[in-house]
């Protein structure tokens, strides 16, 4: 009888704040969080992560912030598991600020998980070790596994920081991450059902929208991510297509970024350039002014 009561008091032990801001409805998942919202493939997708055999969906602890919004959409599954929390976020656009937004959302978490404690309290608060990944599914060539650190963005670096912050960002394109994707089926089919859209939406002659649902189609056909397509098909054309728009516009902001930081930089290069030219024109004048007075001394 003390044994189940131990078991129910460590069950119960993280007590989560559920009073939340309601998520505009405007704001959509990603393929990926609808996916793995799923306990069953978040379990698989830990276990491939972390090399362990779970089985039991239930020892997850689910602790998504759901008005957590980045960039209009939710990407990111929050869970407790082995009193570690992790939080899962998935990626397109290569982004180096991952961390300093993960210690806002992180600060979130902590807040409603001890809402209930005291911190002027003389004993330890305990609270789950972070844990930080990132999915990253972007055009963008990087490699299978990289980090970001917190500290990357400090003005005054230091070479150990009184705050640090780490995320794991594991590339999970279609041929990447082998070892992974093989422990992990519904994550290897999810990078060939993207790689499929990304094929089909590069032809001209082709809409969106068609590309989307030919992918959808054969996938289904091919027994990839099939019975998650079947179930959601409609829903996952539509979020697709606007996954893919917002992808698209994300690289024409990012070029006009890269052609306006050119121009700045020619136009800057330009007036450094006239006042080095006036400079060495001054400088060149003041010489020749010298070697004159010196010949006229000389004629004298």
């Amino acid at each position: 009888m003390a044994k189940r009561k131990n078991q129910k008091r460590r069950s119960k032990k993280y007590q989560v704040n559920n009073r939340q801001l309601k998520a505009k409805r405007m704001y959509k998942d990603t393929i990926f969080r609808m996916l793995y919202h799923n306990k069953e493939n978040l379990l698989s997708l830990y276990n491939a992560v972390n090399g362990r055999e779970y089985t039991d969906p239930e020892k997850l602890q689910v602790v998504t912030l759901e008005n957590a919004i980045y960039m209009g959409m939710k990407n990111d599954l929050a869970f407790i598991m082995d009193m570690n929390l992790y939080l899962y976020e998935h990626q397109s656009t290569y982004n180096p600020n991952i961390p300093l937004r993960n210690l806002f959302y992180i600060a979130d978490e902590y807040q409603r998980l001890v809402v209930r404690k005291s911190l002027y309290s003389t004993v330890i608060q305990k609270i789950p070790t972070p844990r930080f990944l990132v999915f990253y599914n972007g055009t963008k060539e990087v490699e299978d596994r990289s980090e970001f650190r917190l500290s990357s963005a400090y003005e005054n670096p230091t070479e150990n920081p009184d705050l640090e912050l780490r995320v794991t960002m594991l590339n999970v394109n279609d041929g990447h991450s082998s070892d992974l994707m093989e422990h992990c089926r519904t994550l290897k089919e999810y990078a060939q059902y993207v790689a499929r859209v990304r094929k089909y939406a590069a032809k001209q002659d082709v809409s969106l929208e068609e590309a989307v649902t030919r992918a959808v189609d054969e996938c289904i056909e091919e027994g990839i991510l099939a019975e998650f397509l079947l179930k959601n098909k409609t829903e996952v054309i539509r979020v697709s297509i606007y996954e893919y728009d917002k992808e698209f516009e994300e690289k024409k902001l990012r070029k006009a970024e890269y052609e306006a930081g050119r121009q700045d930089g020619i136009e800057i290069g330009r007036q450094d350039g006239i006042e080095i030219g006036r400079q060495d024109g001054i400088e060149i004048g003041r010489q020749d002014g010298i070697e004159i007075e010196k010949e006229n001394q000389q004629n004298r």
